[in-house]
């Protein structure tokens, strides 16, 4: 019995991981018979899956949709991204599902082993989540770093690492890890590098772990800054960042009015009472012109011309919406 239970478990995850399986196919993969992969699909309906089957010499079977929904079946490292994105969403990335994915979230919690419910909590209870602002520019980080970074933050180990920074120069960091921070769909780090002797802010999609990534564990001697003063570091860490296009900007407004309208503090630099001067950064001028649009201020862009060059393509881009508009309102109807 336990060796048919175990035999209809990975018929179920073989038909899970592809769309459509020969008899043929599924008995060589589990090194039975035809007739018993016959007889284990009629087991898997009886227990609620819905197993589809097609007729005729190339048929086969694939999982079918509809009716209840049944028992996923995760691999480790798809349970901790799913664990992952609930954990996400249930801070308010994506608004609307932030109870619900918090349901989800538990009862995956309760199913999980204890082996993945630990490395799970220490991406939780070491991740912070800052609420998000301005557009989204997100980039994709490897779940493995994110668990091995929350680990290593739950059981106080230094890290070592190579990370690369913004102008492509890699250096080698040996840090003590305190936080996970989740910013406008970015992961950074927050520790304590060692060879600085400070506190610094790491982009996790930038770190490459040495091997091995785990170094001697720390006793967290040094203070930490609270959850607000480590969110607003990161902050002014992404405002003052060595972006890849930066450029200075004059805007015929207050400075007051300036920081109200920016998505991250940033220095302004008072001219006059209505004039004020700053310098945001990107890795995209696009993305420049884009905030610097909200500003709800005329301005002026000095040695950028990249910024120049993006926000002359958005004018005529918006210029030829309004044209197009126009001409569509003074045509006649009918």
């Amino acid at each position: 019995m336990a060796e048919t239970s175990a035999r209809l478990l990975r018929l179920l995850s073989l038909l899970q991981s592809k769309r459509d399986w020969t008899s043929a196919e599924l008995a060589s993969r589990l090194g039975v018979t035809t007739r018993t992969i016959r007889n284990d699909v009629d087991r898997l309906r009886g227990l609620g899956y819905p197993v589809d089957a097609r007729p005729g010499v190339t048929g086969g079977y694939r999982l079918g949709t509809g009716g209840s929904l049944p028992p996923l079946l995760l691999d480790d490292e798809e349970a901790v991204a799913v664990a992952i994105g609930l954990r996400t969403a249930a801070n308010g990335s994506v608004t609307g599902i932030e109870e619900t994915a918090v349901r989800a979230l538990a009862k995956l919690q309760q199913l999980l082993p204890s082996r993945l419910r630990h490395r799970i909590s220490a991406f939780e209870s070491h991740a912070l989540l800052m609420p998000p602002r301005g557009p989204q520019a997100g980039t994709r980080t490897d779940p493995d770093i994110l668990t091995l970074i929350g680990s290593a933050c739950r059981d106080r180990e230094r890290l070592r690492f190579e990370y690369r920074a913004h102008d492509g120069t890699t250096t080698r960091r040996d840090v003590e890890p305190y936080r996970l921070i989740n910013d406008r769909r970015r992961w950074y780090l927050f520790a304590w590098d060692m060879d600085r002797d400070d506190w610094r802010t790491f982009r996790a999609d930038r770190i490459e772990p040495r091997t091995p990534p785990h170094g001697p564990r720390f006793t967290a001697v040094r203070k930490l800054p609270s959850d607000e003063e480590i969110m607003a570091r990161v902050a002014r860490g992404i405002g003052e960042a060595t972006w890849r296009y930066r450029a200075r900007v004059i805007v015929h407004a207050p400075a007051d009015h300036v920081r109200s309208r920016l998505p991250i503090p940033v220095d302004v630099e008072p001219i006059t009472n209505d004039r004020c001067a700053f310098e945001p950064g990107s890795d995209y001028p696009e993305m420049l012109a884009l905030y610097l649009g909200m500003l709800g201020a005329d301005f002026t862009v000095e040695d950028s011309p990249e910024l120049a060059d993006a926000l002359r393509t958005l004018s005529s881009r918006y210029q030829r919406a309004v044209e197009h508009y126009a001409s569509a309102a003074d045509q006649p109807p009918g």
